[in-house]
């Protein structure tokens, strides 16, 4: 089975904090991600997923195994960043692979901004 090991995920408010302080926001349909560059050699993923915007528990879980997955998937093409997904309101509409998509959409404008970034 595979694991989604402690060193991928942010714990602490103050990792949450640093990433909502200096990071950058990209919007997608179902998703916002706050992402901010870390001193790790690998990215980090926190999860934010708000009873406002997805108030069924089954959902908001749903959602987040599939944030998950999607992280743990493509974590090896990210850069050394931390990551804080926000859900938006109707995400519980989308079906799997809308999520799926909207999420690798994601990680691929994370992976390109951080790649200009860094080539400056």
């Amino acid at each position: 089975m595979a694991r989604f090991p402690r060193r991928a995920r942010l714990l602490k408010p103050p990792e949450f904090r640093n990433a909502f302080a200096k990071g950058k926001r990209i919007h997608e349909r179902w998703f916002t991600a706050v992402y901010a560059a870390n001193t790790l050699d690998c990215p980090r993923v926190g999860l934010a997923i708000a009873k406002k915007t997805v108030p069924l528990a089954v959902e908001r879980n749903r959602i987040k195994r599939q944030i998950r997955e999607q992280f743990r998937n493509s974590a090896e093409l990210l850069p050394a960043v931390d990551i804080v997904i926000l859900s938006k309101a109707g995400a519980t509409k989308a079906s799997s692979l809308e999520l799926r998509a909207n999420l690798q959409s994601l990680w691929r404008r994370i992976s390109a901004s951080q790649a200009a970034a860094s080539s400056c």
